[in-house]
């Protein structure tokens, strides 16, 4: 088995992690928005703190999430890992394949600082949110935060009162904005880099995949950036 650690210790086979890892991290963020839209369906939060519900107390769900956590960490590892071989060897900054001098120059020598970035904003998000609800204080019949009653109608725990709450304030919904432009770019350079390392980007597919890479990455980040816009437009 010394010819596993060794492979997955090699540069070939952190690649292949980080573009494994990564691909599955940019499904997450599909299910991920799609589930969050709920939070537009008009019915005061019912429909998404029954989601949010239903995520947090299905079995099969909960043990996907723990992997999911995994996979995060283990990305943002290999990532660093990656990223200080890459310094080391070359004694500059990160040196990513380009897909064009404009998004060599925002994304791929940027790759360390974006992910900086979104662990900041990651730690954030955890905490507003899932770490509040996993392990904060939910009084029956009193408030969560204040103005926000802590359960709904239905005995849920009212999440949605929470998101509402943290996109009232400009400086959440700035930090989440710009967050989200980081992830934009982590996600050009990642997406086309990830099924580069697989050997999918030949004279063939890599068309498709420069359009697929420039779209998931404005498509993801933009329905994510609708939901701070538009509860701190209601707020004013």
């Amino acid at each position: 088995m010394k010819w596993i650690t060794d492979f997955l210790m090699s540069s070939l086979g952190k690649k292949l992690v980080m573009s494994l890892t990564g691909i599955f991290l940019c499904l997450f963020l599909v299910v991920h928005m799609a589930g969050n839209l709920q939070l537009f369906v008009g019915d005061g939060g019912l429909a998404f703190n029954e989601y949010a519900y239903f995520m947090t107390h299905n079995t099969l769900i909960k043990t996907v999430a723990y992997g999911n956590y995994f996979f995060i960490l283990l990305h943002a590892v290999q990532g660093i890992m990656i990223t200080m071989h890459n310094r080391k060897a070359k004694g500059g900054k990160y040196q990513g394949k380009e897909i064009s001098d404009t998004e060599a120059k925002l994304a791929s020598r940027n790759m360390r600082n974006l992910g900086l970035l979104l662990a900041v904003f990651l730690g954030l998000h955890m905490y507003q949110f899932w770490g509040v609800m996993k392990f904060g204080s939910w009084p029956e019949g009193g408030e969560i935060v204040a103005g926000v009653q802590a359960f709904d109608e239905n005995g849920h725990k009212n999440l949605y009162g929470l998101v509402a709450a943290a996109f009232s304030e400009l400086w959440v919904v700035a930090f989440y904005l710009v967050s989200l432009v980081g992830l934009s770019l982590h996600l050009w350079h990642g997406f086309w880099s990830a099924f580069q390392t697989l050997g999918l980007a030949n004279a063939k597919f890599s068309p498709i995949l420069r359009i697929a890479a420039l779209g998931f990455a404005v498509i993801v980040p933009l329905g994510f950036a609708t939901m701070p816009i538009i509860f701190y437009a209601k707020s004013m």
